[in-house]
């Protein structure tokens, strides 16, 4: 499901907010800035309202997001597909959407990065592999997860994030990114799993 199919008047602005930035980091990229969004106070505002919108009354237990990014430099879009509470970008929507639906925030992180005992999902990209770890203990079988991105492009990520949710018995009820690249098709290969994205880019 997406919120610009809604036509609802924030997209406009949050779509807006968003800068295109032709060949970065390498030649060939149109790298999508999110940090004029955060620059805006009111599309910022509206981006975590229509998240906290869909999820507060969902019973939503734990607020999951990738640290990191990814990029493929064989593709023409950078990949920073994060999963339930990733660093980077993933995580300046993670804590607050957390916060108002009353969950708890759960980063996933590269390797070396936490400083507790871990559980690891390995996955392979394009170009190699990679390895996304979360704390034990911090996600409880049966409990509803969401997981939050600012972005998907070919979805492995948001696959590994899911997995790793998954394996310690959590119910991942949806994805939910800010912007999506459908050229890359990343939602066919999340395995049916519902996907929310408010905008997305050509």
């Amino acid at each position: 499901m997406s919120a610009y199919k809604d036509e609802d008047p924030r997209v406009t602005r949050i779509k807006r907010s968003i800068r295109v930035v032709p060949d970065f980091p390498k030649p060939g990229i149109m790298f999508q800035d999110i940090t004029t969004l955060l620059l805006d106070p009111q599309a910022f505002k509206d981006t975590v309202d229509m998240f906290v919108e869909r999820y507060k009354d969902k019973n939503i237990s734990v607020v999951a997001a990738r640290a990191g990014e990814d990029r493929n430099p064989t593709l023409e879009f950078p990949i920073t597909e994060s999963l339930a509470g990733i660093e980077a970008r993933g995580f300046i929507f993670g804590p607050p959407i957390a916060l108002a639906t009353g969950a708890k925030f759960v980063p996933l992180r590269k390797p070396k990065k936490l400083p507790g005992e871990v559980i690891s999902e390995e996955y392979i990209l394009e170009y190699g592999r990679d390895c996304l770890q979360m704390h034990v203990g911090a996600v409880k079988a049966g409990e509803r997860a969401l997981v939050v991105d600012d972005l998907i492009a070919t979805g492995g990520t948001l696959c590994a994030a899911m997995n790793l949710l998954e394996r310690v018995g959590a119910h991942v009820v949806e994805c939910a990114c800010v912007i999506e690249l459908p050229d890359l098709k990343g939602r066919e290969r999340l395995n049916g799993k519902p996907l929310y994205v408010l905008v997305e880019s050509h």
